[in-house]
């Protein structure tokens, strides 16, 4: 267990259910990820944080998972939801909010449950903004994937541009498939933070292209960095003890 762990820190990764045994007590755990396909294999008993269920199918899979999270009592942190109508991107966007608000008045999901999307992984275009400004009309997030699974890695460039677009939403976000700490291909945790901050106070796009490639910083104000917490809500990553290393060796947080 970790000890003095800062804000910016703390509640930050959204681990796979795999690691549970892992993350019981581990203040740097978000949520357990699991699919819907695997979510009955959870057991309720062993689950220390909550729940963040990735759906298979599309809206119509909505309200199953999340009433079987309160009918077992797991806690539910987010539900992920991808689009994949490449053709209506703002229609599947808007038939997600309509399985959402019709989850939530049969009470299979609560109001303030967390519904996060995912959009292609590719540069926004018109159909792309057009389906985040759905989501965020509808007050849910986004889920911003940089690839993995043998899909290549999204490049800085295209993920700041992503950040952007959730900014000028007002629409909080997390981060699928990052790295460790830090990293050179924009998929480091602290890079993320960094450069969501910098996006946030106005710097410009090649500045936050660069905090998300960037290695360890030599100075950090984690106080200042706690702010981008606020948009980017929790960072989606494989290795645990990879990234508790990385910010032990920073002298970012300290042994129990």
């Amino acid at each position: 267990m970790l000890e003095r762990v800062p804000a910016a820190l703390e509640s930050l990764l959204d681990v796979p259910a795999t690691a549970a045994p892992a993350v019981l007590d581990d203040p740097l755990a978000r949520s357990l990820l699991v699919s819907d396909v695997d979510l009955p294999s959870v057991s309720v008993e062993a689950v220390g944080p909550p729940v963040t269920v990735v759906l298979t199918g599309g809206a119509g899979q909505v309200t199953g998972p999340a009433a079987y999270c309160t009918r077992v009592g797991l806690a539910l942190s987010a539900l992920v939801v991808t689009l994949r109508d490449l053709g209506d991107l703002a229609g599947n966007a808007r038939r997600v909010v309509a399985a959402v608000d019709a989850a939530r008045a049969e009470g299979a999901l609560a109001e303030d449950a967390t519904v996060q999307v995912v959009l292609p992984a590719e540069d926004p275009t018109y159909a792309w903004l057009a389906a985040a400004d759905e989501v965020a009309g509808a007050e849910l997030g986004l889920r911003l994937s940089l690839g993995g699974a043998g899909r290549p890695p999204v490049a800085p460039a295209t993920l700041a541009a992503w950040i952007d677009a959730a900014l000028d939403r007002e629409t909080p976000f997390a981060v699928a498939g990052a790295g460790t700490a830090f990293g050179d291909t924009g998929r480091g945790v602290l890079g993320l933070l960094r450069a969501t901050l910098a996006a946030f106070d106005g710097a410009p796009r090649d500045e936050v292209v660069g905090l998300l490639g960037e290695s360890a910083p030599d100075e950090l104000d984690l106080d200042e960095l706690a702010r981008a917490r606020r948009w980017c809500t929790s960072v989606e990553s494989a290795d645990l003890s990879a990234v508790r290393e990385d910010l032990r060796g920073l002298g970012l947080i300290d042994r129990a």
